[in-house]
C-alpha cells in the first residue's frame, strides 16, 4: 500500500489550485471601483454580489453534502465548477448591479458552495491519520487565492475592462476545475484499513442526531464567531488602512495581498494544531489570538503601520484557520462516514457571520464615522469564543 500512500498526496495539490479559482471571491475589491463606475452606483450597492456570494455560497453546502456521497467528488465538483464558470461568464454581460447580483452573486456563489465540500472530503477520506493538516493545505488555495488573482483581474480589467474580465475567468475556470476534477474519488474502506490507520470511518453520526448535540452548537456559534470578526477584517482592511493609518490606496492594496498569504497559512497551521490538541484548545489559541489583535488595533492611536500589520495579518490568519478548525472538529465530532452532509449544516455559520460581520462593521462606520470602533466589538465577541470552547467545545460523552 506504499504506493496507494504516495497517491493520495496527489489530490492536496489539486485540491488547492481548484480552491485558488473558486476563493477569487475575496478578490472581489479588484472589482468594486469599475463596477461603481461602469453603473453609477455607491459602495453599499457594489457590495450586494460580495454578500450574496457569500451567503449562498454558505446555503448551498448542506444541498451539496446531500449528494456527495451518491454521485461522488468529481461529479460535484465539475457541476459546481460549471455553475461558477456560468455566473462568471454571465457577468460579463450584465447591465445594472441587480443583473450582476443574481449571475455572480446566487448563480457563482451556489457553485462555489456545491463544489467546495468535494475536495475538503477527498483530502479529509485520504489522510485519516493527518486529517486537520491534509484539510488545511488543501484549503489553503482559498485564502491564497487573492495573492495570485488579485493582480491578475487586475492586469486583465486594465487591459480588457471588467466585463470581458468576467467572461475570461469564467472560461479559465471552466476548464481548469473540470480537469482538475477529474482525478478525485473517496478512497475504498479496505485500503485505508490496510494502512492501518485508526479512524472513525465506522462513526455514524447522521444529521437528525447531530442536530441535537451540544457540540454542534458549540461549533456552530464557535464557527459564526470566527466568521464575523474574519469576514469583518477581510472587508475593512483596505478601508482601515487609508482612514486610519494614513496609508495611499496603492499602499493598502499591497498590504492586502500579503494578508492573503496568512489567510492561506492559517488553514494548515490550526489544521495541525486541531489534529494536536483537539478542537477546544485549538479555538481558545484562535480566538485569545483575535483579543490581541484586538488590543493592538485599539491601542494604536498614532496610525503605526507595523501595529496594523501585525493586528490585521493574525485576523486574516484566523480567519483561514476557523475554515480548517471547523472542518476537522465535524469529523472528530461526528464521524467521517456522513462528513460532507454534516458539514454541509454546519457551514450555515459561515453565511450568518458573512451577513453579521457585513452589518456591523458598516453600521459602525456610517453612525461613529470611524472604523476605530470595529475592535470593541471584535475583542467581546473573542472573549465570548473563548468562553463558549471552553464549557461546551467538545465530543459529546454518549
Amino acid at each position: 500500500m506504499k504506493i496507494e500512500n504516495k497517491k493520495r498526496w496527489l489530490y492536496i495539490p489539486l485540491g488547492l489550485i481548484i480552491f485558488m479559482c473558486m476563493g477569487t471571491i475575496y478578490s472581489w475589491s479588484i472589482f468594486r471601483k469599475p463596477i461603481e463606475t461602469a453603473f453609477n452606483i455607491g459602495a453599499t450597492e457594489s457590495g450586494l454580489p460580495y454578500m450574496f456570494f457569500l451567503v449562498f455560497y454558505a446555503l448551498a453546502m448542506p444541498f451539496a453534502g446531500s449528494y456527495m456521497d451518491k454521485y461522488g467528488p468529481k461529479v460535484m465538483t465539475i457541476v459546481g465548477g460549471l455553475l461558477i464558470s456560468i455566473g462568471w461568464f454571465i457577468s460579463g454581460y450584465t447591465s445594472s448591479i441587480i443583473v450582476l447580483t443574481i449571475s455572480y452573486g446566487v448563480i457563482a456563489g451556489s457553485g462555489v458552495g456545491i463544489a467546495y465540500g468535494a475536495p475538503m472530503a477527498v483530502a479529509a477520506k485520504w489522510f485519516p491519520d493527518k486529517e486537520g493538516l491534509a484539510v488545511g493545505l488543501t484549503l489553503g488555495g482559498f485564502g491564497l487565492s487573492p495573492f495570485i488573482t488579485a493582480p491578475a483581474a487586475s492586469w486583465l480589467i486594465r487591459n480588457f475592462g471588467v466585463f470581458s474580465t468576467f467572461k475570461i475567468l469564467g472560461v479559465l475556470f471552466a476548464l481548469i476545475i473540470t480537469i482538475l476534477a477529474l482525478p478525485l474519488k473517496f478512497p475504498e474502506q479496505s485500503k485505508l484499513k490496510s494502512q492501518k490507520i485508526k479512524t472513525n470511518l465506522n462513526s455514524e453520526i447522521k444529521a437528525k442526531e447531530m442536530l441535537k448535540s451540544k457540540s454542534f452548537y458549540a461549533l456552530w456559534l464557535t464557527f459564526v464567531i470566527g466568521t464575523i470578526i474574519g469576514l469583518m477584517a477581510i472587508a475593512i482592511s483596505g478601508p482601515v488602512a487609508e482612514e486610519l493609518i494614513k496609508l495611499d490606496a496603492q499602499t493598502a492594496s499591497i498590504y492586502v495581498s500579503l494578508f492573503a498569504i496568512f489567510n492561506g497559512l492559517g488553514r494548515p497551521i490550526f489544521g495541525a494544531l486541531t489534529d494536536k490538541f483537539k478542537a477546544k484548545k485549538t479555538a481558545v489559541i484562535s480566538f485569545s489570538l483575535i483579543i490581541i489583535a484586538s488590543l493592538l488595533m485599539i491601542i494604536n492611536d498614532s496610525a503605526n503601520q507595523i501595529l496594523y500589520f501585525i493586528s490585521f495579518s493574525i485576523f486574516w490568519l484566523n480567519l483561514g484557520g476557523w475554515l480548517a478548525i471547523a472542518p476537522a472538529a465535524t469529523s472528530f465530532f461526528f464521524g467521517k462516514k456522513n462528513y460532507s452532509k454534516n458539514y454541509g449544516y454546519l457551514f450555515t455559520a459561515y453565511g450568518v457571520g458573512a451577513i453579521i460581520g457585513n452589518l456591523i462593521s458598516g453600521r459602525i462606520r456610517d453612525i461613529l464615522g470611524s472604523y476605530e470602533f470595529v475592535f470593541y466589538p471584535t475583542l467581546i465577541l473573542a472573549g465570548l469564543g473563548i468562553l463558549i470552547s471552553i464549557l461546551y467545545l467538545e465530543k459529546d460523552k454518549k
